[in-house]
């Protein structure tokens, strides 16, 4: 029997192609003599890629190259490490290989080439010699080589440079070579990469000036991870151009130099230049300062953090770089700092497709920007008063941040080991094709996946093949990566504040104030004293504080009041200190907390209900439908508000717990509004139903008293109309609810005598109702009844019949269009609907009278009732195109042709306007102009009620509440210049629809 044999087959060697064994016979290596060879071929982390190319390689050299490459891969396990590992894990360098004769003789120095050398190479493929008269430690050369000969010159002699690297960067994963750590490779890369622009620049030189002497001086500064000295294998390379005089020359030779090298190396590209891509391609050292002094925003201050010369005039590259240095530092300092570094993350985090936002490893959550974002932060914050801080490195700046005590020794380590890691596979995906990409395989391609992990250097572990290894090890490093951000940068400040382990003590109160100021608090060191407050408190909440409290400054960090977000917070806790339950709650629920700061840190008005309606954060969690906040229905709050009402026959505690049920349920809506889980109509109509189920049952309860207390039967059927918003089921967070009270004496009761009752009645329910509280208030007005402030409180149908008949003045008649029965005797509430349709939808229309009428009323509206210094443009209510002015308009509408359209007999005014463009009466795109205006107008109002806890129409200013009015809207902070300017633009475009179609 015989055994295995010495030669490992194909497949044991991990070659799947059907050719593998033919192809193995070409190169002469199936035989016992090539074992070791073989081995080594196996652990390329493609081997079947790396014997096609190997074929080809073949085929491509000469005999005696070949016989000599052959004798070298047997020999030399060096030599045959990085060859082996070129071709199984880069097709552009393998391709490379085969394509340019010779080229492989780059795999045999043992030694890297050092900055000097690899720009003596770039500068002799194109025969570039020094300019004369330059100062000492110039980089100014010219070419002898122009056009696309020196283009072709400059790629082969980059890539001959990349390969040496990569070389040595790949081959440990297939022989026991030595390991080349991420700062060497973004150092050498880096290296290449000024030494690549040198060339270029000389190219330009000649190309620009031919034989005429250069009398600019001209500047290059490396920006971002070349700046850094941490470059990828392929990656834009940001540059900046400093020139003296700043003029058309200096300017042709910095365009020429970009052409040529994106051309021939990587795209070059100097949009971090003062105004970006608009601003002039050099500026002088003067005109550089004199802009960041005076107009630069945070992120141009924090990309000169990582500012570097890198080529041409190195001394007025050094001027340029000692004195724009010191801005980065002072840039903390600024008042639109924080907002300015909260948009940046956000608008990165935005920029990735939701289908790629797992698989992205520089901009998807737990990537390399989160890393980068956070040592930055922390770097800008930290050295205005630490020197030791101004590194250009993000690994370097851990490693600072991590001795001098900013971070823990762990976490500084695990940063600096995710972010290897992280970078690592970067680096190996672009090696593949020589792409730029940040894009990892789809995590079900079993094959991508392994090729990467082999590449990587990720081996098996038991059980685990290294595809699996990968995904476990990616997941683990990205989960951490984000966590980290949050322990970084509040981990600390509890153990500042609260000496929780003082082993572990990193921030003195100054730094830590300092870091949350650059957080977003305006109080600082009020905020430390919460923190210092709840991460003290004694026993099991104390320890479950210091666990959750990270996770919570950094969701109230996000938010547009930070301050007031912790302070309520602290309230909250403080009301709450004997229910177990909500920290618990926070600790296990990640969604309730996140939810919960978000609405703590940005509206009082939720914040205040809360406080005495506590339970309703448990329904901030997650249900099997979805949101609870959504799966409670308003009809289940009234039957709960009435049930609970009747079990009191005091109509004081009755109305007491009609307020209870009416706080929960205004905060359930409101945070559902917050937080996203609503829309306007479906919050106006909860608000709606919640107010007349309050007044349903006040006056239920105030019936059945008055009928306890005198012994007799109520001598009158009793209904309240809802009129204005309560009626068109349109209620707002800050609105009054409009009624009429309507009675019908019961048959045989003296109509006196009902009068009278009724009137009681009424007064005692707007009375209980409109008692002063904490909660929103509960004001019943009745002011559009017939004849205003000067008629009876409560009439009988047949007197509001005989008034609207023969007395009622045009406004009159327009306010019952939103007439809509909310409370009493049902039957009572349609009979009065019935006889006011007769008059709200006349035969033939209103009267031209009526018409001229009202449009004489409305212009006396916008000239009068506008508050002093208020702003038309922004005033929600009665500014230009705002609510006023389309409601109005779909109002007269109605009069002039509902008699015609029944579908216009409605009280809701966005249900009216759908009805108008149904009906043709006025073009589709203009009910869709009053449309938007009416919900964009509404949805700024109530956001101004959530932000600022009470009735407000008035749109602020540019500026901090702004921004939390336009977050409370839906809108991100840094988009409330666009939230501004898009409420200005649709009721700007509404206003032409008012003008148009009111006035015609």
């Amino acid at each position: 029997m015989g055994g295995r044999s010495a030669v490992p087959s194909p497949g044991r060697l991990g070659l799947l192609e059907a050719t593998a064994r033919a192809d193995l016979d070409t190169l002469g290596w199936y035989d016992k003599a090539s074992v070791g060879v073989l081995w080594a071929l196996s652990r390329a982390a493609d081997a079947d890629l790396a014997l096609k190319a190997l074929v080809r390689f073949r085929q491509a050299a000469d005999a005696a190259d070949w016989a000599e490459i052959d004798e070298l891969i047997r020999t030399d396990k060096t030599f045959r490490g990085r060859l082996f590992a070129v071709f199984g894990a880069s097709d552009a360098l393998g391709d490379h290989l085969v394509a340019e004769p010779g080229v492989w003789r780059h795999l045999l120095p043992r030694d890297l080439p050092t900055a000097e050398q690899a720009r003596t190479e770039m500068l002799a493929s194109v025969g570039a010699e020094p300019e004369p008269d330059q100062t000492a430690g110039s980089l100014l050369f010219r070419a002898e080589v122009t056009g696309p000969q020196a283009i072709g010159r400059l790629r082969v002699a980059y890539r001959n440079l990349l390969l040496r690297l990569a070389a040595q960067d790949l081959a440990a994963t297939v022989e026991d070579e030595p390991v080349l750590y991420l700062p060497q490779v973004g150092g050498h890369l880096a290296d290449f990469a000024d030494a690549a622009l040198t060339a270029a620049l000389a190219v330009a030189i000649r190309e620009v000036l031919g034989d005429k002497p250069l009398t600019t001086r001209l500047a290059v500064i490396a920006m971002g991870k070349c700046g850094a000295r941490e470059l990828n294998y392929v990656s834009d390379v940001d540059v900046v151009f400093v020139a003296e005089p700043a003029d058309t020359t200096s300017a042709r030779l910095a365009g020429e130099m970009m052409r040529v090298g994106s051309l021939a190396f990587f795209e070059v590209d100097a949009a971090l230049r003062p105004e970006g891509k608009r601003g002039a391609m050099t500026r002088t050292l003067e005109s550089h300062l004199a802009y960041y002094q005076r107009w630069a925003k945070t992120w141009e201050f924090q990309a000169l953090l990582k500012a570097r010369p890198m080529t041409g005039d190195m001394a007025l590259g050094a001027d340029y770089a000692a004195a724009t240095g010191p801005m980065v530092w002072s840039a903390a300092e600024r008042d639109d700092f924080v907002t300015d570094v909260q948009a940046m993350r956000r608008r990165v985090e935005s920029l990735v497709p939701d289908t790629e936002k797992e698989r992205n490893l520089k901009l998807g959550r737990g990537g390399l920007r989160d890393v980068e974002f956070a040592v930055q932060l922390m770097q800008m914050v930290h050295g205005r008063a630490d020197e030791s801080l101004h590194v250009r490195s993000t690994l370097e700046a851990i490693d600072v941040l991590t001795r001098k005590a900013y971070m823990g020794r762990t976490d500084g380590a695990n940063l600096h080991a995710s972010y290897e890691f992280l970078r690592l596979l970067e680096h190996r995906l672009q090696l593949q094709r020589l792409s730029r990409t940040h894009l990892l395989p789809d995590p079900a391609d079993d094959a991508a996946m392994r090729w990467l992990a082999r590449a990587a250097h990720i081996r098996p572990e038991r059980s685990l093949v290294a595809a699996e290894v990968l995904r476990r090890d990616l997941r683990q490093q990205r989960t951490r990566v984000r966590q980290l951000h949050e322990k970084l940068f509040y981990r600390p400040l509890l153990e500042a504040v609260t000496r929780f382990d003082k082993d572990s003590l990193y921030l003195h109160n100054k730094s830590a104030e300092r870091q949350l100021a650059a957080l977003g608090y305006a109080q600082p060191e009020r905020a430390l004293a919460h923190i210092k407050a709840l991460g003290s408190a004694p026993g099991r909440r104390g320890q479950v504080q210091m666990l959750i409290l990270p996770s919570l400054l950094q969701h109230i960090s996000d938010t547009p009041d930070p301050d007031a977000g912790l302070l309520n917070y602290r309230r909250l806790c403080d009301e709450l200190i004997g229910a177990d339950w909500f920290l618990r709650l926070l600790r296990d629920d990640g969604v309730v907390a996140e939810r919960l700061m978000h609405v703590l840190g940005t509206s009082e008005y939720i914040a205040d209900l809360l406080m005495r309606s506590p339970d309703v954060i448990q329904l901030y969690s997650t249900g099997a439908t979805g949101p609870k906040l959504c799966e409670v229905t308003s009809e289940d709050v009234v039957k709960g508000l009435i049930a609970s009402m009747r079990r009191h026959s005091d109509p004081r505690k009755a109305i007491a717990v009609a307020r209870s049920h009416r706080r929960a349920e205004l905060a359930r809506i409101a945070s559902a509004d917050l937080l996203g889980l609503m829309d306007v109509q479906e919050v106006c109509r909860a608000l709606s139903t919640v107010w007349a189920a309050v007044i349903d049952a006040a006056l239920e309860k105030v019936m059945a008293a008055t009928a306890a207390e005198t012994g007799a039967p109520a001598p009158a059927r009793m209904a309240v109309i809802g009129m204005g918003r309560l009626g068109g089921g349109e209620l707002g967070y800050g609105s009054d609810a409009d009624v009429l009270f309507v009675c019908d004496p019961v048959a045989g009761a003296d109509e006196t005598v009902a009068l009278r009752w009724a009137q009681n009645v009424a007064d005692s329910v707007r009375s209980l109702l409109g008692t002063p509280s904490a909660d929103p208030p509960l004001e019943v007005d009745v002011g559009l009844r017939p004849e205003g402030k000067n008629g009876p409180i409560v009439r009988t149908l047949a007197s509001y019949r005989a008034y609207y008949h023969q007395w009622a003045q045009a406004w009159e008649v327009q306010a019952l269009l939103r007439a809509h029965a909310c409370a009493g005797d049902p039957g009572l509430g349609l009979e009065f609907l019935h006889m006011i349709d007769e008059i709200r939808y006349p035969d033939g229309g209103v009267s031209p009278e009526a018409v001229r009428e009202i449009r004489r009323i409305k212009a006396r509206v916008d000239a009068e009732r506008l508050p002093r210094g208020a702003d038309p443009m922004t005033h929600t209510k009665l500014g230009r195109g705002g609510l006023a002015d389309v409601e109005w308009t779909v109002q007269l509408m109605q009069l002039r042709y509902a008699h015609r359209y029944p579908a216009l007999h409605r009280t809701s005014t966005v249900e009216t306007l759908d009805a108008i463009g149904e009906a043709g009466l006025i073009p589709e795109d203009q009910v869709a102009m009053l449309k938007d205006a009416w919900l964009t107008a509404t949805r700024a109002r109530n956001a101004l009620v959530l932000v600022r806890g009470k009735p407000v129409d008035q749109l602020p200013g540019p500026g901090r509440e702004l921004r939390a009015i336009a977050y409370a809207a839906g809108w991100p902070q840094d988009e409330a210049a666009e939230f501004l300017e898009h409420y200005l633009r649709v009721t700007r475009r509404a206003k032409g629809v008012v003008t148009e179609v009111f006035g015609a």
